[in-house]
């Protein structure tokens, strides 16, 4: 049975998802844009019946009780932090960390950072940072696939546009592969004053400072076929950014809203991954 918390931290208090027993095996679930926890409602149910303590927050920006307006409030350190925070408020020193899309990101920086806090990274259709930015550089397809950045980093234009008829150029995105109900709520609350500026800010923070290393934590990636955000070069790529143990997983026919296209599939990989010898 799914529970409603609130997380308190130094910087607010993060709204989550979370089910399982307290004693359970800790499970941390990113979501990303234009998503909420909610994306991983399946996941945390389906993880906390086998005896995880799943827990899956509204992150920064999404999270009405952590809103900050000035977009550098929105950088990658600040997103990791967060993490960490969250990590132990619930009195979590090392976890299982899963992301996808923004949420990937910053799983993939809070390994990095912290590898010491993690028993396993999971990320889902986010590549390895490195890899990214390889492909944003040598690679046509993925430079195309990301020209929509440009645009959305343009203050106040973009949440007209996105916002207008009840939110079409939201729902737009999601291709009909996301249930038509969780697509609403995600318009409900991107539409609350603030929302969708904050959520937005992720992308207006500006780069990391630093640079990424190569990820010494148990790693599963899942790409999916379909993705029109990430393309197979940088996809097949991140093996090469990983010196730990590695798992691929590609779904075939699959869009970029894995958690949520291919619930079933994906908590079956993150179990497994989870249960793994070297992950433990």
């Amino acid at each position: 049975m799914t529970e409603h918390l609130s997380i308190p931290t130094a910087v607010g208090s993060f709204d989550a998802i979370a089910a399982g027993p307290e004693d359970g095996a800790p499970v941390l679930l990113l979501h990303g844009f234009p998503e909420a926890a909610i994306s991983w409602e399946h996941q945390v149910g389906s993880l906390g019946a086998q005896g995880f303590r799943a827990v899956a927050p509204d992150q920064r920006g999404y999270s009405p009780g952590v809103r900050p307006e000035n977009p550098a409030e929105y950088g990658i350190g600040e997103l990791v932090g967060d993490v960490v925070a969250i990590a132990d408020e619930l009195g979590w020193h090392r976890f299982h960390l899963v992301g996808h899309d923004w949420g990937g990101a910053v799983a993939w920086w809070t390994a990095d950072e912290h590898p010491d806090r993690l028993r396993t990274l999971s990320a889902v259709s986010t590549p390895h940072p490195g890899a990214f930015a390889e492909a944003l550089r040598e690679d046509e397809d993925q430079q195309l696939r990301s020209g929509y950045m440009t645009e959305w980093r343009q203050a106040r234009v973009t949440e007209q546009r996105m916002l207008a008829d009840d939110g079409e150029a939201i729902r737009r995105m999601f291709d009909w592969k996301v249930s038509p109900s969780k697509i609403d709520e995600y318009v409900r609350r991107l539409s609350e004053p603030g929302a969708l500026t904050a959520a937005l800010n992720w992308y207006r923070a500006g780069r990391p400072a630093g640079k990424i290393g190569k990820t010494t934590v148990p790693t599963l990636y899942v790409w999916s076929t379909e993705d029109v955000a990430f393309g197979s070069t940088a996809a097949l790529n991140t093996e090469h950014w990983v010196e730990a143990a590695y798992r691929f997983e590609m779904f075939e026919d699959v869009s970029h809203w894995v958690p949520e296209e291919a619930a079933e599939a994906l908590t079956s990989v993150l179990a497994e991954h989870f249960a793994a010898p070297r992950s433990r």
